[in-house]
């Protein structure tokens, strides 16, 4: 009985200790950017990342968003996000977490979620994906906006596709 407890009791640390590592990684990532920190903020991410931003054709390996967001690191303002609300979920071999998040940023609220890979005793963000919330009574006026600019996008990618 008391190895049940012990191994709960580890378990339940082991999960926890996890989440605060990821949290602490994430929030670290967005501080990097608000600051500015080019190298500190990319460090966070994996070798093999991808980053998705807001408009369609933001989907980025790890060196394309980094040309991406170089001169809005360099000007020393790059973006501010900071965590409203955050979920983690762990895999059972604590390797691989996926996460959302609600965030306070530039653009009002936004919603980030991902993927991060424990490499060796440090978290990395292996895909991340940032999304504008839209209220669901203001649906019908945002598509009024996007719909010249993404026909043409939706066309060029079923001719592509």
């Amino acid at each position: 009985m008391k190895t049940i407890i012990l191994l709960f009791f580890f378990t339940l640390f082991s999960y926890a200790q996890n989440e605060a590592e990821i949290a602490t990684t994430l929030d670290n990532w967005h501080k990097a950017a608000s600051e500015a920190k080019y190298e500190t903020y990319f460090s966070y991410m994996s070798a093999s990342s991808v980053f998705i931003g807001t408009d369609a054709t933001e989907n980025w390996n790890k060196s394309q968003f980094m040309a991406y967001a170089k001169p809005f690191f360099d000007k020393g303002k790059a973006w501010s996000f900071t965590a409203l609300q955050r979920n983690i979920y762990l895999s059972k071999d604590k390797k691989i977490a996926w996460f959302d998040e609600l965030l306070n940023t530039q653009m009002k609220i936004c919603r980030g979620s991902g993927v991060m890979i424990k490499i060796g005793k440090i978290w990395k963000i292996q895909h991340y994906t940032l999304s504008m919330t839209i209220p669901n009574e203001n649906v019908n006026d945002v598509v009024k906006t996007k719909t010249l600019l993404e026909d043409v996008l939706i066309n060029k990618l079923q001719i592509t596709n």
